[in-house]
């Protein structure tokens, strides 16, 4: 069995096809879905999904791309009954993008400054809320890491997702009781920063993930990924550790479990 622990369905790519998204999922023998919100306005979706399918699983969350869209003052009283609902796993996803510009109303200071914020927050609650956060790093991987460290000694267990930062700077999220996840990207032949990473890390110590719509793995780039496409990257990260996959699987399974507290 493997775990899909984040894409998003919620996205309008996938409006309407949601059973076969979910069936092909199955017959890949990806059985667990944790499908990750962006704002306010998808995290009911995602839990209305986790409430319709067996087996997929919500967060709640204020992606950074996404926090100048805020517009209620009561914005984490508004979360923090989100996250209040059955199949919630974990808040996300949350964290840092100084990769895009900022918007309109902006500059970079103060866009910085609000994402900062918004992310401590965010990360305060979860620990309130006993929550794993899932978290969002774009050209932001350092002042991640400072944020973090802020937390140690706490009950804060994150992930970061979609990770393509340094052995480093993965060894540093260990020591602080954390995880990384890796997508389709690791499949890519010139991603071979990522590929080293993967196959370095210590078992126990990442997921597996698609991130879709987005970065369909190997065979299937430039399509629109789906969880069914955790399978090609798992049997991916296996080759690059040396390891069947049926031991990957029952690893990334395992990590999964514990993190978001997923028992069924």
């Amino acid at each position: 069995m493997l775990i899909d622990t984040h894409c998003h369905l919620a996205s309008p790519r996938f409006r309407d096809e949601i059973p076969q998204i979910v069936e092909a999922a199955r017959e890949a023998g990806v059985e667990r879905i944790v499908t990750i919100a962006c704002d306010l306005e998808d995290s009911p979706v995602n839990i209305d999904l986790a409430a319709e399918f067996d087996g997929v699983y919500a967060t709640v969350g204020i992606h950074p791309c996404y926090v100048h869209e805020i517009e209620s003052e009561d914005w984490v009283a508004e979360l923090r009954t989100l996250a209040a609902a059955p199949k919630v796993v974990a808040i996300g996803e949350i964290g840092l993008d100084y990769f895009h510009a900022p918007p309109e109303g902006f500059d970079e200071t103060g866009w910085k400054k609000l994402q900062h914020e918004i992310f401590r927050t965010q990360l305060d609650l979860a620990v309130e809320l006993d929550l794993p956060v899932v978290i969002h790093q774009r050209e932001s991987n350092e002042d991640i890491m400072a944020v973090l460290e802020t937390f140690a000694g706490s009950s804060l267990r994150a992930v970061l997702h979609c990770y393509t930062g340094s052995l480093e700077q993965a060894e540093r999220a260990f020591e602080l009781g954390h995880l990384v996840s890796f997508t389709g990207i690791v499949t890519f032949p010139k991603a071979t920063d990522v590929q080293q990473v993967a196959a370095a890390v210590p078992s126990g110590r990442f997921m597996v993930e698609t991130d879709s719509p987005y970065l369909a793995p190997v065979p299937n780039r430039g399509k629109r990924c789906q969880p069914a496409d955790t399978l090609h990257t798992a049997r991916h990260l296996a080759d690059l550790r040396n390891v069947t996959f049926e031991k990957l699987a029952q690893e990334t399974t395992d990590s999964a479990r514990s993190f978001f507290g997923i028992t069924d």
